[in-house]
């Protein structure tokens, strides 16, 4: 630390310079991975934040994990934003992204004090992940043109495995299959163009090939709405495919419970974000009324402006009402003489979405162009039938057979808050990976079997390196095997040991000439018995987008805290006179 004069700059701040800048940062780095290494992987542990108010959170989920961190250190923060990034692009893959970082970070730091250039260490890891991204895409992954309902249930299995559903993977694998495939929809050009720039990103051999005239398809998660109700079992959540389920209820008794289509006509929702209340005049507005007649007229009048407005929402043929807003007696003594089902203060958002599966719009005001209050019956979403459904302590209203896009809801039951949000985190990583199978078509062995090659690989491709680059290389090669160690360490197993044979079964695939061993590159790591095995044939297999997204990520956050060689805190300005 030194102070303004010394440095030449009279700035109000103190400046760090040098190594002792890298070795905080790298500090601080290591201390945010450290947090979530233990949650890594099938036998990994959970973590319990408390927050100021007393709030808990139990997960083991990385990026939910570090969003709820309170970190101050800005090179700290850059794995945080890390994990929110591959959480976003992915979402999966948020812890192993934050520990590889760490771990580039830490032997690039090493490098610095044996005299390597942080250029020359940046300029290695470049070279290393331009490799490693080459080896994935040539030998690791496994195209499947056509996906079978099997691998997309094992990668869903894969994903949910250290989570708190994983004891049921086989049940709820199969739910988030069912799930992405029934909001399947026509992908645009610009769909299409996207998913082979992440399939090929500069590689001809990792290009999606598409026969000439096959559709692809798209499948948007925003369209799956998860909702989650108290009691029953984890086991008793179910999924209403093409049908949508909102946390609402019958606004009064007198209301019907249930409606369905009749005579090939759909039942009509109308989609509302106003009040339904018994007119007012507005704020500032005063009248003068000489004759008490005449104020029976003006509240017979405010009444009959509801009455106008709600008949109109009945001619367009709205069947059921949802509004975001409030619905007095007035109002809902109309809807009860017409057989409609109203539900009054539903999620916005819910609604939203709900506008979109049935093919409707939300309605903010009933006012036209000319001043004229109208209801444009192209606003109403349709559907098969609404019923109301008692789920655990209240109802919800399900509406089945939507008419717009795709739309599907997954009713989540469990014990207690902190279980069911647990289980909507663990899903939505599983719904995550499921769909970037089906967009990309393309699979690669988990459980440290893709680490594990590279680190072969890289330190092969090292030796043909004649520049000082080679020593990065290799220190990018051995960092890579922080995943199988941290993953063998957490399942109370010698990690050592088991990462010994894991290169060496590694090494035999790729330098051996007989095909009998060009299998052994899917060798990957067995937590339950300790052992090594052929994580393909036993369905432990992730998106290779997720494995190629998590390398980039890892290397260029490493990268751009290594860059960093000066660091300037300023004080508060308000302390100079």
């Amino acid at each position: 630390m030194s102070n303004p004069a010394s440095t030449g700059l009279f700035i109000n701040g103190q400046r760090e310079t040098g190594q002792d800048v890298r070795v905080g940062n790298v500090t601080a780095a290591l201390a945010v991975a450290n947090i979530v290494k233990t949650s890594l992987g099938p036998v990994g542990l959970d973590k319990m934040l408390v927050d100021d108010i007393g709030d808990v959170l139990i997960t083991n989920d990385g990026a939910t994990i570090l969003k709820s961190l309170e970190v101050e250190h800005p090179a700290a923060r850059v794995l945080v934003d890390l994990a929110n990034l591959q959480d976003q692009e992915v979402g999966d893959g948020t812890t192993s992204v934050v520990i590889i970082a760490s771990e580039l970070l830490r032997r690039g730091n090493d490098l610095v004090k044996n005299g390597i250039h942080p250029t020359t260490i940046i300029s290695g890891y470049r070279t290393a992940l331009k490799a490693a991204v080459s080896y994935i895409k040539k030998e690791m992954v496994v195209n499947v043109s056509t996906l079978g309902d099997e691998h997309l249930i094992n990668a869903a299995k894969t994903s949910m495995s250290s989570k708190i559903i994983g004891k049921e993977s086989d049940f709820f694998s199969k739910l988030a299959v069912d799930a992405v495939k029934s909001v399947k929809m026509n992908a645009t050009a610009a769909d299409v163009a996207g998913y082979d720039a992440m399939g090929s990103s500069g590689s001809a051999e990792a290009a999606v090939v598409v026969p000439n005239g096959k559709q692809r398809y798209k499948y948007p998660l925003s369209a799956i709405h998860i909702l989650k109700a108290h009691g029953k079992s984890s086991m008793d959540s179910h999924l209403i495919g093409g049908g949508f389920a909102i946390n609402a209820m019958r606004a009064a008794q007198g209301m019907p419970t249930f409606v369905e289509s009749s005579e090939g006509n759909c039942v009509k929702i109308a989609m509302l974000d106003m009040n339904l209340q018994r007119h007012r005049m507005g704020m500032g507005v005063q009248v003068i009324v000489k004759d008490p007649a005449e104020i029976e007229r003006i509240k017979k009048r405010e009444m009959d402006i509801t009455r106008e407005r709600i008949r109109k929402i009945i001619d367009a043929g709205a069947r059921v009402v949802l509004t975001t807003k409030g619905v007095d007696d007035l109002c809902m003594k109309y809807f009860v003489e017409a057989g409609i089902i109203c539900a009054r203060r539903c999620n916005r958002e819910d609604l939203k979405r709900l506008a979109k599966a049935t093919g409707g719009r939300v309605v903010t005001t009933m006012a036209d162009m000319e001043g004229n209050e109208t209801f444009d019956p192209d606003c109403l979403g349709g559907c098969d039938s609404v019923r109301e459904v008692r789920i655990g302590d209240g109802e919800m209203l399900y509406v089945y057979g939507c008419n717009g896009h795709g739309a599907s809801t997954i009713v989540l039951r469990g014990a207690n808050e902190y279980m069911l949000d647990e289980m909507d985190r663990a899903l939505h990583d599983s719904l995550c990976v499921v769909k970037r199978m089906l967009e990309s078509n393309t699979l690669v062995p988990g459980g440290g079997a893709a680490e594990a090659a590279l680190s072969v690989y890289l330190d092969d491709y090292a030796n043909t390196i004649e520049s000082r680059e080679q020593m990065v290389i290799q220190e990018y090669a051995d960092a890579l095997l922080v995943i199988p160690k941290t993953l063998a360490v957490n399942a109370a197993k010698d990690a050592s040991e088991l990462v010994a044979k894991l290169r060496s079964n590694h090494a035999k695939g790729q330098h051996s000439e007989d095909e009998a061993d060009a299998a052994l590159k899917f060798t990957g790591l067995n937590l339950i018995d300790g052992t090594i095995r052929d994580n393909l044939v036993a369905g432990v297999v992730e998106p290779a987008i997720s494995k190629i997204k998590s390398l980039r990520f890892a290397t260029e956050a490493a990268i751009t805290i290594l860059r960093i060689d000066d660091r300037i805190t300023l004080n508060d300005s308000k302390g100079l006179a």
